[in-house]
């Protein structure tokens, strides 16, 4: 019988957060949801700040992603990105002061006219956003 899973691991700057074997993972990219199995054509995309889903069997790890790409060959996945959080991580409280300073950043933004300011707000609210949702999985 063929071997239905495969590796993957999920780095950041800080290094690995989470290296585990997977029967299948799901994330969403520029080109919207993708999943992989085993045995997989390669594949190189680029991630959206959202959950990284992992199966295996059936347990599922839910990651919350900070964008980054994704790269699949060999029977072996491999995510880069900014910064990762598995869902049991999540410090729940520092993610709604995340969301919360943004949501002032975001305000202060339009108040003043400032674009700059608007967008790394914008994207700060994404990312906690995505680690409550991820968190509340």
């Amino acid at each position: 019988m063929a071997d239905h899973t495969f590796n993957i691991s999920i780095v950041t700057p800080d290094g690995t957060v989470y290296d585990s074997d997977a029967t299948m993972i799901i994330f969403k990219t520029q080109n919207g949801e993708m999943g992989i199995l085993a045995n997989h054509i390669p594949v190189l995309a680029s991630l959206l700040i959202d959950v990284v889903r992992v199966k295996n069997g059936n347990s599922e790890d839910k990651i919350a992603v900070n964008g980054g790409f994704i790269e699949f060959s060999n029977n072996s996945a491999t995510i880069v990105a900014d910064s990762a959080e598995p869902a049991t991580k999540i410090d729940v409280a520092r993610a709604q002061k995340a969301k919360t300073r943004a949501e002032e950043h975001i305000q202060h933004a339009h108040e003043v006219n400032d674009k700059d300011e608007l967008s790394r707000a914008e994207v700060a609210l994404k990312r906690a956003a995505n680690r409550l949702r991820v968190s509340q999985k």
